[in-house]
């Protein structure tokens, strides 16, 4: 992708992460000051809109990304901007070198707080915990498009997708998004599968394909490091 488009695209992709709402070309140009002109703007929304990487949802409204765009995103993320603060490293490593069930599900409560949606972790096949629901509830896709009993119906039948599909996660850090995530087309997973003390564990994070990737990712690789055999 040419750089201006790409530019254009992880702006329209960054802003509507933190709003979730519709990007306009005027929020671009006015907001982010990327030093190009309003009618350059359009030009290349129109162009990433014919290639698939941004829809309008409605009439008169700004943009939003697709799950192409994510995917996009997602493959060019540099490693490098992936970090968690002081702070959160040392509140997820405390509660992980536990290596006991009670500070796996401390861990899980800290990163359900510092990625705002869900965690779930599967301690085993059968041994399943989850926290942060109210995170996953109250986001603004959900409650907009009326989805909300769809992602209650997915908390309800946690335990089954997990078993169902334990031997299809990958080890290591992977991301399902929408269309290709097992738990709800409408949803976005990183999940970390890990091998430690002779048990295969999972664990999840699970959002809105409007997710922040960024940070969810940091928060995986911190895990699956901290996870790793000693």
């Amino acid at each position: 992708m040419e750089k201006r488009k790409e530019l254009i695209l992880n702006t329209i992709i960054k802003e509507h992460i933190k709003t979730g709402a519709p990007v306009g070309s005027g929020i671009l140009v006015d907001k982010y000051k990327l030093g190009i002109s309003p009618a350059t703007v359009r030009n290349e929304m129109a162009e990433l809109e014919e290639r698939g990487y941004i829809r309008q949802p409605h009439t008169s409204a700004g943009r939003i990304p697709t799950e192409k765009a994510y995917r996009f995103y997602i493959n060019n993320l540099e490693e490098k901007k992936i970090k968690l603060t002081d702070n959160e490293q040392l509140a997820l490593k405390m509660s992980v070198s536990q290596r006991s069930e009670d500070g796996y599900k401390q861990a899980a409560k800290v990163a359900a707080k510092i990625s705002e949606n869900a965690i779930f972790w599967a301690f085993h096949r059968r041994g399943l915990y989850y926290t942060g629901v109210s995170n996953l509830l109250s986001q603004l896709e959900f409650t907009h498009d009326n989805l909300i009993y769809d992602i209650s119906e997915i908390i309800d039948r946690m335990d089954e997708i997990i078993e169902e599909n334990f031997e299809k996660f990958d080890v290591g850090v992977h991301v399902l998004l929408g269309h290709d995530n097992l738990f709800s087309r409408h949803c976005s997973s990183i999940t970390v599968k890990y091998k430690l003390d002779g048990h295969i564990g999972l664990v999840g994070i699970l959002g809105p394909i409007r997710m922040n990737y960024e940070k969810n990712l940091a928060i995986a690789k911190f895990l699956e490091k901290e996870l790793k055999q000693e």
